[in-house]
């Protein structure tokens, strides 16, 4: 097929944040711009209280990291590895890094230290940055023998013990030695590597993702057309600055548009932390809405018969309202436009508050939305902006636009970026925002781009009119041995809306049937196990076999308008959550498939050894 372009042009230049060709630059002209604009929001514990940042304290403190990094040698090429939460800091040492014309190499916190230590050997890293000596203690076995590693800078309070390891200082100690010092910024092209990304590895070790300066900062300058972000916005961060969704959109976005970024104390605190800074844009991946979702059913499940007629009614008039904006639909009737204000009063506004009552775009990105759930909060008046990337694309390709906006598409794409269907119907993209390569791995490079610069995604698409559509990974795509093909997220995402299953994968490869793996939820389950009258403790009950007979016959219920041959027909159900520190999902909350199939081996054995 041949390519197609299917975004806007790009916007006149002429002032300085358009004119920016490198990250370095993109932050100095914010910084000049508006220096006494409040850049960054952060909870203060000591305090109990949020703290401003404004641009120009976050540039003065960057300049602190700036003259330590190059106290200590940092070189223009270096690597240095971040072992950071978000926040200011993060920034900080982030644009003191790039400034000095080194690059960044983010690591997850939440990963096991020995793929945090396969990353920073693989990466060449100069200098390392940690932010607790808890996780130190359990890094430091990992590092023992890596010689191009000759700085470790840990946030630790004095008495903390960081052990003897000649390389590793105290983060307070080593930026007050070089108090005083200027470290002015470096020339940086914009061919210049800014950061080395690591792909979540769902299979096997991940691979370390070139990104250029100007790779990013193309994709910011295309991602400003489409997501109508603006000074006044206030984004609240808390996707893990270490991935390239979260750099770009809710990091690098809001420094071009000048935009304040709120950061979430955790995600266990999300939404306490939504109701107090009250975000205008939020940067997520859909399993957050899918976990709101599934709590409204929930609650109203156990509420009462009108609250769910509202709800229902809330949702429908509420949908039509959406479609009429897009320019899809009639919209509501003259009776349904008389009772929404009272809907939206009881219903739909309380769902808006959960969000901080003020959210105006809540983009969605790195990994499929299910529709259903898109249905629910786009008719609740939560525009839900579906996108598509990947990091070797800096990572936007595609995203929905306010009054363009349809749920069952990822979009049009962004301003420069050119797309086609190659063989087996995957998605190619060619860019300015297309990755360098793959770092030390040149035959995965070649196999990843074409030598006329075209990357192949992995992922099958069709192009309809000016919008995207995905349909699954190649490689996801389970072919068992009767020969059916069958795209096990789709089937995981009809499952995982009965409020039963909080996790579930599909297994099947080569094999005579589908079956499934999932974890349950534990109030969910001694509900289902009274209406068959089986009462004890979670532990024992997940284990009973009438229970597992009723979690199959909710399964076939979940995906009965799917062929009969994607009909699991076995399951194993487990209470453990799988969890990014015990290695069975990415940072981005996917699941690695091969872990979990390594790790259930045995349950796996058994359910196809049935007759």
């Amino acid at each position: 097929m041949d390519a197609v372009d299917l975004a806007s042009p790009p916007p006149a230049a002429g002032d300085p944040i358009s004119e920016s060709r490198t990250l370095s630059e993109l932050f100095r002209a914010r910084v000049a711009l508006t220096p006494d604009g409040v850049a960054y929001r952060q909870f203060d514990a000591a305090a109990g209280r949020w703290i401003d940042w404004s641009w120009r304290r976050v540039a003065e403190e960057s300049g602190r990291w700036r003259a330590a990094l190059a106290a200590d040698g940092l070189a223009g090429g270096d690597r240095v590895a971040t072992l950071m939460v978000n926040g200011v800091d993060y920034v900080c040492v982030d644009q003191a890094v790039l400034a000095l014309g080194a690059a960044i190499a983010p690591l997850h916190v939440t990963d096991n230290p020995g793929n945090v230590g396969f990353v920073i050997g693989d990466s060449g890293a100069a200098l390392l940055i940690v932010d607790s000596a808890a996780y130190w203690a359990r890094l430091a076995p990992e590092l023992i023998d890596d010689h191009e590693l000759r700085r470790i800078v840990v946030y630790a309070e004095p008495d903390e013990d960081l052990g003897d390891d000649p390389r590793v200082v105290r983060a307070a100690a080593w930026l007050a030695a070089a108090e005083g010092k200027l470290a002015p910024e470096r020339p940086v092209a914009p061919q210049a590597l800014a950061a080395i990304v690591y792909t979540s590895g769902t299979t096997g070790r991940p691979k370390g993702v070139m990104l250029s300066h100007g790779n990013v900062v193309a994709n910011v300058q295309a991602s400003r057309q489409c997501v109508a972000a603006a000074p006044g916005d206030l984004f609240l961060s808390f996707l893990p600055l270490s991935h390239t969704f979260e750099r770009t959109a809710g990091y690098y976005l809001p420094i071009a548009v000048g935009a304040t970024v709120a950061y979430a104390r955790s995600v266990a605190q999300l939404v306490e932390d939504m109701r107090a800074v009250k975000p205008t844009v939020l940067i997520s991946v859909p399993r957050i809405y899918e976990r709101a979702y599934l709590a409204i059913h929930e609650r109203l499940a156990r509420g009462s018969a009108l609250a769910r007629r509202l709800s229902a009614l809330a949702e429908r008039i509420g949908w039509a309202r959406f479609e009429a904006a897009q320019g899809v639909g009639p919209g509501p009737s003259a009776l349904e436009r008389l009772i929404w204000p009272v809907l939206d009063r009881l219903v739909a506004s309380k769902m808006r508050a959960a969000f901080g009552g003020r959210l105006r775009i809540a983009v969605a990105g790195g990994a499929p939305m299910p529709v259903n759930v898109a249905h629910l909060f786009l008719a609740m008046g939560v525009e839900v902006l579906q996108g598509y990337g990947m990091t070797e694309s800096s990572p936007v390709v595609s995203v929905n636009r306010l009054g363009r906006n349809d749920p069952r598409s990822v979009g049009e794409t962004l301003a420069g970026i050119s797309v086609k269907i190659g063989d087996s119907e995957e998605l190619m993209v060619k860019g300015p925002s297309v990755m360098q390569g793959y770092w030390r791995r040149p035959e995965d490079s070649a196999r990843a781009l074409t030598p006329d610069g075209w990357l192949h995604t992995g992922d099958q698409a069709r192009i309809e009119g000016d919008r995207l559509f995905i349909k699954g990974r190649i490689k996801d795509i389970i072919v068992t041995s009767t020969g059916e093909k069958v795209s096990p997220v789709d089937l995981e995402q009809a499952i995982e809306a009965d409020p039963l299953f909080e996790q579930v994968m599909v297994i099947g490869e080569q094999r005579p049937f589908l079956a499934a793996l999932a974890v349950v939820n534990r109030d969910a389950l001694v509900e289902a196990a009274k209406k068959i009258g089986l009462d004890g403790a979670p532990e024992a009950l997940v284990a009973a076999p009438p229970i597992r007979e009723v979690a199959l016959n909710r399964i076939k219920r979940a995906v009965a308008h799917f062929p009969d041959y994607a009909t699991p027909r076995r399951v194993f159900l487990t209470l453990d959550p799988w969890t990014v520190a015990g290695a069975m999902m990415t940072p981005t909350l996917k699941l690695k498939r091969l872990n979990i199939e390594t790790a259930f081996a045995e349950p796996i054995a058994a359910m196809y050894a049935k007759k």
